[in-house]
């Protein structure tokens, strides 16, 4: 059972890391490596906190196993009472008990192997290989030599900087005479140093999440929120389709400037045509229109790395415009979708009745069972007290959090929480809720980290777009989050429920996981210090996003956040209420015209309705200004031209010369409005 219950994790975290691929990235554009490396990295860290609760149990199960074969004696049992407090949470005698192996078990030797493959794996690939392949992704070279060299130069300040922090803490190690220089106190100070930097993070992100995430399902019961939030991030999306637009045009505009001085004899000729490739289809046409017959007649001759950095702004740019248009489309039907719900809540007929049906097919279980009566109910009637009865559970399990990280040193009396129900069901032994708690809690404190990091956007640096839209760069940037946190998160979880000893000082059994750490006393200034008071630092974060601190500061600077009772935020709703207004209009303008086209379609048959769309078309060019026109009311020759709602997808590279897209463009004219963090 131990080996089925073993094999259904692994299997069932594999297809949930998929999925998460799946969604956020383009498992047919991008490269077969930066797929392998973000998917082997949030499988490595999936696995290590799913697995975790089974070697919790299994760790306990050991533990009874040791008291039944060493029951106490009344000369250990007076020691032990003249012993420090801190040595044990037991100050009690165990009455030794018949110990029932954990339907869950798995046998020695399996566990330490297990975590040493993922731990040391996960730890190479945040450390060495991710940042190379960042690196090798972004750049714009126009073979794989050239990005390699790109990827190893800017590497090279990365890995200094940590072997520089390495050798510092070595030679503090070295500096003591009473600890002995060994490999395993070597290998010690190295995961010692990773987990201090990933406790730093881990506890930022942990604190937003612990309020944000219950305060998100219960504003999120209410309607009139999830609209005024809508019309809030359309207003955003906008100006940063504007931005985009011109940010594309101007990198269009130097893109023609070096096409116009490069001729066809030229020897980086071929990678011209390369950026060529990356550039839209609209302005690649006008491009070969308006440069004929003037191939090195002006400008001066660019340099290979010239062309270089010119190709990493056009996939940049081309990738920004396409994730802005598929979030542009997705925003107004998310907000159609909010105001018909709003219709259906006052009126007599308990329908949702949709203005705009969805072109994409539903599966089976929209169509059979979430009918639009079902819709009606869930939306209008169960939904608010859903979300508010979860909000107020979220919220429970936020403050068990909260309360166990600044008290879990204690061990007389227990103050944690999660050690007390863990203490509670090793004494009945009761090893199925002792998994549920542990799964629970370290569940519940993933998604409160996890879901920072997908929500966090760093300007145009770091993005997760969900519906395929993300860039390599953002994707392997989660994946080295993930491996970063993922330890320190386990490390502290164990100090929360008492099964670290380093932590608690327990004289007891060590988990498997905790034995692959090493003995943490190496550096005691952190074991004792930093491990056990920085956590209690999430009480003050939870209390600055509690009232908005961040998104006010955020305000300040210019970077707008939706904040309640706020000028900006009530005029970019308004903005974005009328945004909509006109997309909605827009729509049915259009959906009018597919009417009339069906109608002349049945009246005169097929033949005639091949021939009206002509018609119309060059009616509709008719009134469009030609070419010559548009320059001379802009210097720039190339139509400019929105489709908002085409989803069209720029965001990878598909070329067969080898490059990896970048959203990432050094030096650039654009910064998102969005600001630093995207609802952080």
């Amino acid at each position: 059972m131990s080996a089925a219950a073993l094999a259904a994790v692994v299997v069932a975290v594999f297809f949930l890391a998929f999925y998460l691929l799946w969604r956020y990235g383009d498992l047919h554009q991008q490269q077969r490596m930066v797929l392998l490396g973000t998917l082997l990295s949030w499988y490595l860290c999936f696995l290590i906190v799913f697995i975790l609760p089974l070697d919790v149990s299994t760790t306990i199960y050991k533990q009874c196993v040791h008291d039944s074969a060493n029951p106490p004696t009344p000369g250990n049992q007076a020691r032990d009472n003249r012993a420090d407090d801190t040595l044990s949470v037991y100050p009690t005698i165990r009455i030794p008990k018949a110990c029932k192996e954990p339907w869950s078990y798995i046998p020695d030797g399996i566990l330490p192997v297990f975590w040493r493959v993922v731990y040391w794996t996960s730890q190479f690939l945040t450390w060495l290989l991710l940042p190379f392949m960042q690196s090798y992704a972004k750049s714009g070279a126009f073979s794989r030599v050239g990005k390699i060299k790109t990827a190893l130069i800017e590497n090279a300040l990365y890995y200094g900087t940590y072997l520089f922090v390495f050798i510092a803490l070595l030679i503090y190690v070295v500096a003591h005479l009473q600890w002995k220089f060994t490999w395993t106190e070597l290998q010690t100070i190295g995961i010692t140093a990773a987990n201090t930097w990933g406790l730093f993070l881990l506890v930022l992100l942990l604190g937003y999440g612990l309020v944000e995430i219950p305060r998100f399902y219960w504003r999120s019961s209410s309607h009139d929120y999830l609209l005024a939030k809508s019309y809030f991030k359309v207003a955003k999306m906008s100006a940063e389709k504007v931005a985009v637009k011109e940010d594309l045009a101007n990198v269009m505009e130097d893109v023609q400037s070096v096409h116009r001085s490069v001729g066809d004899n030229f020897s980086l000729r071929k990678c011209m045509d390369t950026i060529l490739t990356k550039c839209p289809t609209e302005y690649r046409e006008a491009m070969g229109t308006n440069a004929e017959g003037s191939g090195g007649e002006n400008g001066v001759l660019p340099t290979e790395r010239g062309l270089a950095n010119l190709h990493k702004k056009v996939i940049s740019a081309g990738q920004r415009r396409g994730q802005t248009r598929v979030q542009w489309s997705i925003l107004v039907d998310e907000a159609f979708r909010l105001e018909d719900v709003a219709k259906s809540q006052s009126s007599s007929v308990r329908l949702v009745i949709r203005s705009f049906p969805s072109a994409k097919p539903h599966g089976w279980f929209r169509g059979l069972i979430y009918t639009p009566t079902v819709e009606w109910y869930w939306e209008c009637v169960f939904r608010q007290a859903f979300y508010r009865l979860l909000a107020a559970l979220l919220c429970l399990l936020s403050a068990a959090v909260v309360w166990s990280e600044c008290t879990f040193f204690s061990t007389k009396p227990i103050l944690s929480l999660f050690a007390i129900f863990v203490d509670t069901a090793e004494k009945q032994h009761d090893y199925v809720y002792i998994e549920m708690v542990c799964f629970v809690s370290i569940l519940f404190v993933c998604v409160c980290v996890y879901s920072t990091v997908f929500k966090i956007r760093i300007f145009n640096y770091y993005y997760l777009v969900p519906h395929h839209q993300t860039d390599s760069y953002s994707l392997l940037f989660s994946g080295m989050l993930f491996c970063r946190l993922t330890p320190p998160l386990c490390l502290n979880f164990l100090g929360l429920i008492h099964l670290d000893s380093t932590i608690s000082h327990q004289d007891r059994i060590q988990t498997s996981y905790t034995s692959i750490m090493g003995s943490m006393s190496v550096l005691s200034f952190i074991s004792d210090g930093f491990y056990i008071y920085y956590p209690m630092l999430v009480l003050l974060l939870c209390f600055s996003t509690f009232f908005s601190l961040g998104s006010r500061c955020l305000n300040l600077l210019g970077f707008h956040q939706f904040t309640i009772n706020n000028n900006m935020t009530t005029d970019l709703v308004d903005e974005g209420r009328e945004l909509v207004r006109r997309e909605r209009r827009k729509r049915q303008k259009a959906e009018n015209g597919e009417n009339r086209k069906w109608a002349f379609r049945e009246r005169y048959g097929v033949q005639g309705a091949n021939e009206w769309p002509r018609a119309g078309y060059t009616e509709l060019q008719g009134g469009k200004s030609s070419p010559t026109e548009q320059t001379k009311r802009s210097a720039f020759p190339f139509p400019r031209r929105d489709g908002e709602l085409e989803e069209s997808n720029l965001l990878q590279d598909d070329s067969s010369d080898d490059n990896s897209p970048n959203r990432r463009s050094k030096g650039g004219q654009y910064q998102s409005l969005s600001g630093i963090f995207e609802d952080v």
